[in-house]
């Protein structure tokens, strides 16, 4: 009986050497399907920028890519939306 509920999978950035070519980089993603564990290749990021492939990588690793700091940003106005959009989707629900 096939197990219900969320795939989990995890992505991950490879380097393949080729002999006489120069490396290929992939993005890749492992799943298990049936009990084996299982790899795909979403995307070939050979034609990147290394610095671009690093901030992936680091993203994967869960980084900070950002310093947060609380001092950075300041709100200066904050317009309510929520009720709006409820009473839109009310009304297009209801046909009005």
């Amino acid at each position: 009986m096939p197990r219900i509920g969320l795939n989990r999978c995890f992505m991950y950035i490879a380097i393949v050497p080729n002999r006489g070519s120069p490396r290929a980089v992939l993005l890749r993603k492992s799943y298990c399907e049936d009990g084996k564990l299982k790899n795909r290749t979403p995307a070939n990021l050979s034609g990147q920028p290394v610095d671009r492939i690093e901030i992936v990588r680091a993203a994967f690793r869960g980084d900070k890519l950002v310093a947060a700091c609380d001092n950075d940003f300041e709100i200066r106005r904050s317009l309510p939306h929520g009720h709006v959009l409820t009473a839109l989707t009310i009304a297009w629900r209801t046909g009005l």
